[in-house]
């Protein structure tokens, strides 16, 4: 008897001390936040560190987010959802582009001439991943937002007014559908992440790229070229984010500590980051107004040339969801009749 009080006595005191280790673990948890821009630019500074501030706070301090910016952690920029889904990172920032295929229901958004604003189409991206994208391309990973950035745009070398002023030049596209379009242009389009655009600038390896203004300042984009071309009405482009979470690592934490994430994540705060990224592009555009560049502003007439040269790169993406056995025609019906519900809403 004695004996086995003994041992009822060492297996409680166990499961006294596994459950003290587990609330203790609760009260200070400490998560890496992974991605691939400088901490001074405008994503980390204006919507990734607001972000973690407020998790921070309203997890009343059990909560520590440690930044990690312009990789540090290790990897390219590309590795970055695997990095989230393997541990490496808890959380990460990055361009779903970058694994092109990979994500193919996003790709939707990043069509020529489908974006109108960032905020509209960031809320529209969210409603979309919620019904169609959570339990199937993005189930392996906890995704905490989804948005676009502003109007995506051209910068070069030399001057780019029509089409055929493209054949030829070498130009970073940020994702498979604005290198399609390229293609279909005539142009030499070239994959790479954004933090490698300044030095394939300044040493001619591309003769041009296609960013929002947002990011340009920060990459010193207006001191590496002298020209801009925007489009009237609906963008050029636009490119999909995702900030996504390791599963496992959002399960073991509390429901306190979960609320604390979700109530901060979620369509509020994708319309807010997309819509921020967008608020940005003005002061980007002002320096290189400051700095003499040249900004050409294409008209309606000379856009709807633009948009009529694109219609391939529908053609052939419907054709790629079709062998994927995605139903790319529902997706498109649906995304642009979103982007026209909210465009509105979100007008300036």
């Amino acid at each position: 008897m004695t004996t086995r009080r003994k041992l009822l006595g060492a297996a409680g005191a166990a499961a006294i001390a596994t459950l003290c280790a587990t609330q203790a673990f609760a009260e200070d948890v400490t998560l890496k936040l992974h991605q691939f821009l400088p901490a001074q630019a405008n994503v980390p500074k204006l919507i990734l560190d607001v972000w973690a501030d407020k998790v921070e706070a309203s997890s009343n301090g059990e909560i520590k987010i440690d930044r990690y910016p312009s990789m540090q952690l290790g990897g390219k920029p590309p590795e970055l959802l695997d990095q989230a889904m393997d541990g490496v990172a808890d959380i990460v920032w990055t361009v779903v582009g970058y694994t092109p295929g990979r994500f193919p229901s996003t790709e939707v958004f990043e069509l020529p001439f489908m974006m109108t604003n960032a905020r509209a189409t960031s809320h529209a991206y969210w409603e979309m991943f919620d019904k169609h994208m959570k339990d199937t391309e993005f189930k392996d990973v906890k995704i905490l937002g989804t948005w676009v950035h502003g109007p995506g745009m051209i910068h070069t070398a030399d001057p780019i007014e029509s089409p055929a002023d493209l054949q030829g030049v070498k130009i970073r596209g940020g994702g498979r559908s604005v290198n399609a379009l390229l293609t279909e242009l005539g142009a030499t389009p070239v994959g790479m992440p954004v933090p490698a655009i300044p030095e394939s600038l300044s040493k001619g390896v591309i003769d041009g790229t296609t960013i929002p203004w947002e990011v340009t300042a920060a990459l010193k984009v207006p001191e590496l070229v002298e020209n801009h071309t925007e489009f009237t009405g609906k963008a050029l482009y636009t490119l999909t984010f995702v900030l996504a979470m390791n599963k496992e690592r959002y399960e073991s934490l509390s429901d306190a500590q979960r609320a604390a994430i979700d109530e901060n994540s979620g369509l509020e705060f994708s319309v807010f980051a997309g819509g921020t990224m967008e608020d940005s592009d003005g002061p980007s555009r002002e320096m290189a107004l400051d700095n003499g560049n040249n900004v050409i502003t294409l008209d309606e007439s000379q856009t709807a040339e633009w948009r009529k040269l694109s219609q391939p790169v529908y053609d052939n993406w419907l054709a790629d969801m079709s062998e994927k056995g995605i139903d790319g025609q529902a997706l498109l019906e649906e995304a642009t009749q979103l982007i026209e519900k909210y465009t509105p809403q979100y007008a300036n």
